[in-house]
């Protein structure tokens, strides 16, 4: 017999697959975008990186 409790119970673990699945594929697209950036040689524009290489007076 099936009562509210297991219903919910299972909803739940399948909410929290479905949630786990969406965003193992968002990771799994973001690491084959990174590869394929990577594979072009585009260059890196992100603003940080270690500032003290950008000065051109050593401290």
């Amino acid at each position: 017999m099936i009562t509210k409790d297991s219903k919910t119970h299972a909803t739940t673990q399948d909410q929290r697959k479905a949630r786990l699945a969406a965003e193992l594929r968002a990771n799994l697209l973001k690491r084959k975008a990174q590869a394929r950036s990577r594979r072009t040689g585009a260059a890196d524009e992100r603003p940080d990186g270690i500032a003290a290489a950008d000065k051109d007076d050593p401290a």
